[in-house]
C-alpha cells in the first residue's frame, strides 16, 4: 500500500475521532441535572408552601369566628335572659352583639375568600406534581439512552485509537509528522483529487502534479500544499 493512501487512511480515522470525540462531550454537557427538572420541584415546593400558609390561615379564621360565636351566644343569652334592666347597658349590649355578628360576617366571607384560593392552590399542585412525574421519566429515560450512547462511543474511540496506531506505526514519522503540521494548519493534510482538481482548495492541478499524484508519489498541491491523494 503506497504511503499516501496510508495517509489518506490515517486521516479518515482521524476524521471519525473527531468526530466521535464531539459526539462524547456533547452527551457528557446532557448528563447530569436537567434545569427543567428542577425548576418544577421548586415551583411545586412553592406551590406546596403557599397552600399551607393558606390552610394555616383558614383554620385560623376558623378558630376565630369559633372564639366570636362563643362570645356572640354569650352576649345573645345575656342579652334576652331578662336579667338586664338598665336601657343603657341594653343598648351597650346590643351593639357589643352587633359588633360580634359583623366581624363574624367578615371572617365568614374572608373564610369563604381562603377557602377558594386553597382549592385552586391544591389544583395547582396536582397539575405540577404530574408535569413533574412525566419529566422525570423522561430525564431518567434520557439519562440511560445517553449512558447507553456513551459506552457504546468509548468502544468506537478505544477501536479507532488503536486502528490509528496500528496505521502510524506502518507509515515513515517524518511523513507523519509533515501529515500532522498540515492538519494543524488547513484542518486537513490530505486532499483527495477529483477530475483534475485538489478537493482541499478546489484549484486545478498542473499536468506534472496529476502526474506525480497517479505514480502514487508524495506530492502537495502547489496552492494549498496539501498532500494530493488520487483513488
Amino acid at each position: 500500500m503506497g504511503v499516501v493512501k496510508q495517509l489518506y487512511q490515517l486521516q479518515e480515522v482521524d476524521l471519525e475521532l473527531e468526530s466521535n470525540e464531539q459526539a462524547l462531550k456533547q452527551i457528557t454537557s446532557q448528563l447530569g441535572e436537567s434545569q427543567e427538572v428542577l425548576r418544577t420541584q421548586n415551583k411545586l415546593t412553592l406551590e406546596h408552601q403557599r397552600e399551607e400558609e393558606l390552610r394555616r390561615q383558614q383554620h385560623s379564621l376558623e378558630w376565630e369566628i369559633d372564639d366570636i360565636v362563643t362570645k356572640l351566644t354569650a352576649a345573645e343569652d345575656k342579652l334576652y335572659s331578662g336579667s338586664i334592666r338598665n336601657p343603657k347597658e341594653l343598648t351597650n349590649l346590643q351593639h357589643e352583639v352587633d359588633g360580634l355578628k359583623l366581624k363574624r360576617s367578615q371572617l365568614e366571607d374572608k373564610v369563604l375568600d381562603v377557602m377558594e384560593q386553597v382549592e385552586l392552590t391544591t389544583a395547582s399542585v396536582a397539575t405540577i406534581g404530574s408535569e413533574l412525574k412525566t419529566l422525570e421519566a423522561e430525564w431518567h429515560s434520557q439519562q440511560q439512552k445517553l449512558s447507553t450512547d456513551m459506552e457504546q462511543i468509548k468502544v468506537v474511540l478505544s477501536n479507532l485509537k488503536h486502528k490509528r496506531q496500528l496505521l502510524s506505526a506502518e507509515i515513515d514519522p517524518r511523513v507523519v509528522e509533515l501529515y500532522h503540521e498540515l492538519k494543524k494548519k488547513k484542518g486537513t493534510g490530505v486532499a483527495k483529487v477529483e477530475q483534475g482538481i485538489c478537493r482541499g482548495c478546489r484549484i486545478s492541478l498542473s499536468a506534472t502534479e496529476l502526474q506525480r499524484a497517479r505514480s502514487g508519489s508524495l506530492t502537495q498541491c502547489s496552492s494549498c500544499g496539501r498532500i494530493l491523494f488520487l483513488a
